[in-house]
């Protein structure tokens, strides 16, 4: 379970794309299918809200993790890739893909995961997908780094610090320092890198349109102290 504790520290804690994703889900027809739903951070918001969620993680441990908060909420889960998906006739009125999942998939993955949406669109709805504001390469030598993402289990401490933002050609490498501090004092540290694609709002909307989708006007979610802003692209079936 140190997948679903990492997960839920570097991820789980961001709420300031919350107000959007339900503004949304409002405004929309039918489920909510969220793509990328990890422990269920967004998936949960809604469905405390009474809107039925799928949510869909290629990642079995936080999908059983998000099952067991959900408890009666309206939630079901699916274990598939978010680049290639085939729910057979369901269709939603809102597919939504927070926390950049769109930047994890590769150029072929991208166009993947805007024709799986597409088809499991209902006419007129929604695809909105976010992705990181602008990003500023450093190391942890040229900048006053930010705290730390920490949480506590198990009678432990896990610390996420992140250390370098590097140039990697098409893709960014976040680079995060991991700490684990058992209560004896102990401390057992790792690293870890994530790449996200560069990808523009113009390049999703482009493919959007190869797909069947039509661009709407983004939303842009501002930066916090402690997460860079966020453009959501919305594209309409």
């Amino acid at each position: 379970m140190t997948q679903v504790i990492w997960h839920d520290i570097e991820c789980g804690r961001y709420g300031a794309d919350l107000p959007l994703w339900r503004e949304l889900a409002e405004a929309e027809r039918g489920p909510v299918l969220d793509l990328g739903a990890g422990t269920g951070r967004v998936t949960l918001d809604l469905a405390r809200r009474g809107h039925a969620v799928v949510a869909l993680d290629r990642e079995p441990l936080f999908l059983a993790a998000l099952r067991e908060r959900a408890g009666s909420l309206p939630v079901e889960t699916v274990v598939a890739d978010a680049a290639d998906y085939d729910l057979g006739e369901r269709r939603f009125g809102l597919i939504i893909a927070p926390m950049q999942t769109i930047q994890l998939l590769g150029a072929d993955g991208r166009a993947g995961f805007l024709r799986s949406a597409r088809r499991h669109l209902l006419p007129g709805g929604l695809l909105a997908c976010a992705l990181a504001g602008e990003m500023e390469a450093f190391e942890a030598d040229d900048v006053l780094l930010p705290l730390p993402d920490e949480g506590a289990a198990g009678g432990k401490r896990y610390l996420s610090q992140p250390v370098a933002l590097r140039d990697a050609g098409d893709r960014m490498a976040i680079h995060r320092v991991r700490q684990v501090i058992d209560g004896s004092g102990r401390e057992r540290s790792s690293d870890d890198v994530i790449h996200l694609d560069k990808v523009s709002p113009a390049h999703v909307e482009i493919d959007g349109l190869a797909a069947g989708l039509q661009p709407l006007e983004v939303r842009v979610i501002p930066a916090t102290e402690i997460h860079v802003g966020t453009i959501v692209v919305m594209l309409r079936g």
